[in-house]
């Protein structure tokens, strides 16, 4: 059986969280938090919480959670904030303030 966590609306852009959920794919859960904690990227925080709440969802239901490996560890595009920053001569330039749903799926191996 599966467990599944999910970050939805995550203020980070899902290009440059991809990169931490790369990393951690198809890892041991302790391995993956190892990783995750010597990683120097602001993405490695919110994918080690969604982790660890899956982690705990599978602790609950009696799982070994020495055991755990992760399954999938996926970033999906959230809607887009737009805003504008007003530039010379009355233009306007867009700022597209992107967010992420980060899922973490482990499971027993």
């Amino acid at each position: 059986m599966a467990w599944t966590s999910k970050h939805r609306y995550a203020r980070i852009s899902p290009r440059k969280a991809r990169l931490v959920t790369e990393l951690i794919q198809g890892r041991h859960v302790n391995d993956a938090l190892d990783t995750l904690r010597f990683t120097h990227k602001r993405a490695s925080i919110m994918v080690e919480k969604v982790l660890r709440a899956a982690m705990a969802d599978a602790g609950e239901k009696e799982a070994d959670v020495n055991a755990l490996f992760v399954v999938e560890a996926r970033v999906d595009e959230g809607p887009t904030i737009k805003r504008f920053q007003p530039k010379d001569r009355g233009r306007a330039h867009p700022i597209m303030k992107r967010t992420s749903h980060i899922v973490v799926t482990v499971d027993e191996g």
